[in-house]
């Protein structure tokens, strides 16, 4: 198994869904573990005891990732909680929802710019202080951000630009030993989502997989573990798909 014994993560939007998967996941191979949120105080906190009645190490650390004092009030927090080293950051936090072209408004459509590529942006700038040599950065894409799935447009644009982002990221911070990698998951069952949840979407996820069935955030968590761990040590700019064979 992965032993992530002795290194501190960060999982941005960790008290539900992928990042909640993720930060228990992190944590019951070793690692000590911030649990970011937004407003879920109640569900973060919930993560962080099972983590500590499992044995583990955990903190909560609160942020506004639509703010753009956000990703610096995050930063100070984790440096107060770490001090000067940050090994594992998965920029997971995330907004999104179905919209037309048409439909599309302006106000909807800067929020999802602003949490779901602003704010990793700046989250890791703040954060780079606290990385370095054999750190891991992973960015939560989607399967969207390369095939048209749904009327997700303006959602699968910002999945786009932070695979964009990953990779100027990986070049630019290589040098110091730190690896960024974007894991892009298809359609997954959480509670934040209903689509899989009705008959239409359960089809529609099915029809465009190869292995036929809808995922958990329990099926994208072991990958993120992985590209955490030494064993991913040559990935770099890369992004992995975690979607059952979709759109092949």
């Amino acid at each position: 198994m992965t032993d992530l014994s002795g290194r501190t993560a960060l999982v941005t939007g960790g008290s539900r869904g992928i990042g909640r998967a993720s930060a228990l996941s992190l944590a019951s191979a070793g690692a000590r573990v911030i649990v970011h949120y937004g407003s879920s105080l109640d569900e973060a906190q919930s993560v962080a005891e099972e983590i500590c009645s499992a044995g583990g190490k955990a903190d909560i650390a609160c942020a506004d990732l639509n703010s753009p004092e956000g990703p610096a009030s995050l930063a100070k927090q984790v440096r107060q909680l770490v001090g000067a080293r940050l090994d594992i950051l998965v920029a997971n936090a995330g907004t999104g929802g179905a919209s037309s072209i048409v439909d599309q408004r302006f106000v909807h459509f800067d929020r999802m710019y602003a949490v779901n590529v602003r704010g990793p942006f700046f989250v890791i700038q703040q954060l780079l202080p606290l990385l370095g040599e054999g750190s891991s950065v992973i960015v939560i894409t989607s399967l969207a951000a390369r095939s048209v799935v749904g009327d997700l447009p303006a959602y699968a644009a910002t999945k786009g630009a932070a695979e964009t982002m990953v990779r100027h990221f990986a070049s630019a911070l290589g040098g110091q030993g730190i690896r960024v990698n974007a894991l892009a998951p298809g359609v997954i069952d959480t509670e934040m989502s209903s689509f899989t949840k009705t008959e239409r979407g359960h089809d529609y996820a099915l029809g465009i997989q190869a292995l036929k069935r809808i995922a958990t955030p329990d099926d994208v968590a072991p990958v993120v573990r992985f590209l955490a761990s030494d064993d991913a040590r040559w990935i770099t700019g890369a992004s992995i798909a975690v979607d059952g064979g979709s759109k092949l």
